[in-house]
């Protein structure tokens, strides 16, 4: 068997490490903190009928509701299994097996390299400046790229790309490549809405999820975003029935007045809650703050970072290590949970500073 797999594996797989999501990674933890997850869990009900019937591919009422909320289109929109499936479809659909490339800015989020891989699509990659910017001019002197991935507000960072280096890309491009930009945390700061650009910028492409501010990580359920043209394209690849009745369901129940509402005081608190992390990680001996606060986790400093990540494991603690991302060594990311959570992890945090000779 092993050699016919070595004899059959599409050569793209034979060199790639998946990637390491949080599940992954760890599980069975008592706090889960490594994952960008909301911590609430809201009550939604679901009508247990005509599940015999495979789902529209797009459901309308869905796709109508976000498109409310995004303020864009029905026509702008495109249903997906989380953003991952979209940024996948947009490489299946937008570039050419063993010919064509795209452009990341790491450190940022995993994926878009992984599904450019397992599509046997190249990878050209422009760092981040040292405070986490965009490299403009580094990008801009690449060539023959179809599609350029920025993350704003960033993962793992928590910055805000400037929104006149975003524009500067978006014109370089515009007939060359399609900008995709990653809004997969956009609640969690008001300052920039690129979906509102679509007309503006044909070749803008923008992911949302239902995943962070909206609690809906089990879900599964995001939005690709971009002018019909792009939106008619990413239906040819997508599967048939791509988002299940259940999902559509709850995605849409979440899309209400009401649960919008509930959504931005839950950020709100959480919000609040990272402000006050912050300010006691900023205050802990041998912590240093990275990034911004633009998203739901704080990314920090610590030279011991592999002992003080078994302590927090130990202790059913689960947070993120960020080290073997560019520019990130000794990195660790935390998200930001309820208070009590946070109470927790602080108090881990100190009682190993403290044990350790730090404090």
């Amino acid at each position: 068997m092993n050699l016919l797999i070595s004899k059959l594996l599409n050569p793209s797989l034979k060199t790639l490490t998946p990637y390491e999501s949080a599940r992954r990674l760890l599980s069975g933890g008592t706090d889960w903190l490594n994952a960008n997850e909301s911590p609430f869990c809201n009550e939604i009900q679901v009508e247990l009928s005509q599940y015999n019937r495979y789902p529209d591919c797009q459901p309308k009422e869905l796709v109508q509701a976000y498109a409310s909320y995004a303020q864009v289109g029905s026509d702008n929109i495109l249903v997906t299994r989380g953003a991952d499936e979209g940024i996948e479809l947009l490489i299946r659909t937008f570039c050419e097996y063993k010919k064509d490339s795209i452009l990341i800015c790491p450190p940022t989020y995993g994926m878009y390299k992984i599904s450019a891989q397992t599509c046997g699509i190249n990878t050209v990659e422009v760092p981040l400046r040292e405070d986490f910017s965009l490299d403009v001019e580094g990008i801009k002197a690449v060539d023959d790229v179809n599609l350029v991935f920025l993350c704003s507000p960033n993962n793992p960072t928590g910055t805000l790309l400037n929104e006149a280096d975003i524009t500067e890309v978006l014109s370089h491009f515009a007939d060359s490549a399609f900008v995709v930009l990653d809004e997969a945390y956009v609640e969690f700061s008001t300052q920039q809405n690129w979906a509102t650009m679509l007309e503006t910028y044909p070749n803008l492409v923008v992911l949302r999820t239902l995943s962070k501010a909206f609690a809906l990580a089990g879900l599964r359920c995001g939005f690709t975003l971009a002018n019909q043209e792009v939106i008619q394209s990413l239906l040819k690849t997508i599967a048939p029935y791509p988002i299940s009745a259940p999902v559509a369901q709850l995605a849409q129940l979440a899309l209400t007045e009401n649960a919008i509402t509930q959504m931005r005081e839950q950020v709100n608190y959480l919000m609040l809650e990272q402000t006050r992390v912050r300010h006691a990680l900023a205050n802990a001996p041998g912590i240093t703050l990275k990034g911004g606060n633009a998203a739901n986790f704080i990314l920090f400093h610590y030279t011991y970072r592999t002992q003080l990540m078994q302590y927090l494991i130990e202790n059913g603690m689960l947070i993120r290590d960020q080290s073997k991302q560019l520019g990130l060594a000794d990195c660790l990311r935390v998200s930001i949970g309820s208070r009590s959570q946070n109470d927790r992890f602080l108090s881990l945090l100190n009682h190993y500073l403290t044990k350790s000779g730090d404090v």
